[in-house]
């Protein structure tokens, strides 16, 4: 369903230059669902900038300012976050980084960031790439030269030579005689988190590779926070979360995929709140392309993708991954994460969205396993906005539909709260209180039609 607007003289091709100036909007007569609050009907919200400067009841909503946009019969919720991606564009043919490795594919990242906001995802956190690619991409973001959702990343993450993704990290051997290898980290790329590993693999059909000694993670994690940088690390079995946590790790990068976990664990993870990211889309991916290829065919996918990568992937991408028996370890291991990730929920643990993927439709897959988990579509929609937000260290500025935090924004035509796939039913998306103009979007899967239809009304 299209968002009909009421009329005024200004025509969509306007509407470019009038969110290039971030207008003033009212968004009235809509539900508002953001996560921390029951859903709320017949609200309106109003935008000023790039902030949200009033929430309330549409019946006492006459005085406020700004274009006003009849949300009738549709449904607010924050902007979706993903807080484990890495960038398309950084990595060759597979995701592997060669050695040595091309130049980094600019365009591809472009597309791929393209088609989070087409998703309705506005922010994102690289979880680790290439320096080259992804931060000139979050300097471009930041400055407002491409479409983006904000960018929140490492840079190269951090690890013991040899250890689980050293060939993107800066690799730290001994604490104090690198140090200055720390110290270029911080100053040269400014990370907004630090990514570490702590992952001896050894699991699934990988071998073993060295461990990042705990020692040395504690050392250079209160190191990171000492210059305000939070932490997250890549854990996948609990006794190395519980290394990571009690190492100082602001966050966790991974649920336990590796077995169930205890019940002291769950305990544990609803008392100290650490969060985590839910990534369990990774490793449903690979079992969901060999069995269900049709998948692609999604209008998201449609967009995100070209025909040539969606035929590659469903034919010699597929029959790859079905000769693996990585693909059918992780099918098997895929409810076991579930079921860690939902008893850490109940039990009052922080739960984020993340997907170790690139791309919006990965993000809104996440949310449909989350709730194959036994999670409720509205618990859900706080996993991937307020909680996310946590995650991130940015829920003073993100994550909900608050008067002073910033205007990001999704509208939907369809409740996601009585499915979540109607998080899909994206009439608008708006970041920085810019609505997103979908026909500039250099989306992978060529110009789409544009969701958000019609005028605006004059109304001040």
């Amino acid at each position: 369903m299209k968002l009909s607007i009421v009329l005024f003289a200004c025509t969509l091709a306007q509407l470019t230059s009038l969110t290039a100036r971030a207008d003033d909007w009212v968004i009235e007569h809509v539900t508002l669902i953001d996560g921390i609050h029951q859903p709320q009907s017949d609200m309106t919200v109003a935008v000023e900038g790039e902030r949200i400067v009033a929430v309330t009841p549409s019946a006492i909503a006459r005085s406020l300012k700004g274009r006003r946009i009849a949300g009738n019969g549709k449904f607010l919720i924050p902007g979706l976050m993903d807080v484990h991606i890495h960038l398309r564009g950084g990595f060759d043919v597979g995701g592997k980084v060669a050695a040595p490795p091309g130049p980094p594919n600019r365009e591809e990242g472009l597309a791929a960031l393209a088609s989070f906001l087409y998703s309705g995802v506005t922010t994102v956190f690289d979880a680790g790439n290439r320096a080259e690619h992804i931060l000139p991409l979050r300097a471009d973001e930041r400055a407002g030269r491409i479409l983006s959702p904000r960018i929140f990343a490492t840079g190269n993450l951090i690890t013991y030579p040899g250890s689980h993704g050293d060939k993107i990290a800066v690799r730290i051997s001994d604490f104090e005689k690198d140090k200055a290898l720390l110290d270029a980290h911080i100053a040269e790329q400014q990370p907004d988190i630090l990514k570490l590993t702590l992952e001896e693999e050894g699991w699934g059909s990988r071998p073993m590779i060295p461990l990042l000694p705990v020692d040395l993670l504690e050392k250079i994690t209160r190191y990171y926070n000492q210059h305000g940088i939070r932490t997250t690390v890549h854990v996948s079995s609990e006794l190395r979360s519980l290394e990571a946590i009690y190492a100082g790790a602001d966050t966790l990068a991974h649920p336990v995929i590796q077995a169930p976990v205890s019940d002291s664990f769950v305990r544990l993870m609803g008392a100290k709140k650490i969060p985590f990211a839910s990534t369990l889309t990774i490793g449903e991916n690979y079992s969901r392309l060999a069995e269900h290829p049709e998948y692609l065919d999604q209008p998201l996918y449609a967009a995100s993708l070209t025909a040539a990568e969606r035929e590659q992937l469903k034919t010699r991408t597929r029959a790859e991954w079905q000769a693996r028996p990585w693909t059918w370890w992780m099918k098997i291991m895929t409810p076991i994460a579930e079921e860690n990730v939902r008893k850490i929920h109940a039990a009052g643990g922080v739960v984020a969205c993340g997907t170790d993927q690139s791309s919006g439709p990965a993000t809104q897959r996440e949310l449909e396993l989350l709730v194959a988990a036994g999670i409720s579509p509205l618990d859900v929609l706080r996993i991937a906005t307020y909680n996310s937000a946590v995650f991130l260290g940015k829920a003073d500025q993100l994550g909900s539909v608050d008067e002073g935090k910033l205007a990001d924004l999704v509208l939907l035509s369809k409740d996601p709260t009585a499915d979540i796939n109607n998080a899909k039913s994206i009439a608008f998306v708006m970041k920085d209180g810019r609505i997103i103009d979908e026909s500039r979007l250099p989306l992978a899967g060529g110009k789409q039609k544009r969701r958000f239809a019609g005028t605006l009304s004059g109304h001040e």
